[in-house]
């Protein structure tokens, strides 16, 4: 099986991935706004098709948050989230000059914690630092 690795995805395949993981759709304006201010995103294609994306944002200094790691159930196993973590990995390792540092930060998915420990994620809460937290603003 080929997967292609390109670097962009539309608001439709975007939502169509993660319904396809049991995730909400998120409004178009808001998806198309997200997709344009990513700093980095790396998108696995099949068959012409979207079957995997994950994405980044960068301040450019010292924090990232990786986001939408998707891949489609059925292509799930093949390492192609791998292969897309590592990309963002390797990206954010190539815009930091010797000496500098850059904290990624994640909110897994439920029982996906192992997926991202294999990169070196620690899971939190433990003895140095609190849960991570995260709250929905809905109107």
């Amino acid at each position: 099986m080929e997967i292609q690795y390109i670097h962009s995805i539309s608001e439709e395949d975007y939502n169509r991935l993660r319904k396809a993981v049991g995730w909400s759709e998120i409004p178009s304006r808001q998806a198309a706004a997200g997709l344009k201010n990513t700093t980095f995103q790396v998108v696995a294609i099949h068959e012409n098709m979207p079957i995997g994306m994950a994405r980044v944002n960068w301040d450019g200094g010292y924090a990232a948050l990786i986001s939408d790691v998707v891949v489609q159930p059925e292509y799930q196993g093949r390492g192609i989230g791998k292969v897309m973590l590592n990309q963002i990995i390797d990206y954010l390792y190539s815009s930091i000059e010797p000496g500098e540092r850059i904290m990624m930060n994640l909110l897994a998915a439920k029982d996906k914690e192992l997926f991202y420990k294999k990169f070196g994620f620690e899971e939190r809460p433990d003895e140095s630092h609190g849960a991570g937290m995260s709250q929905w603003i809905i109107k």
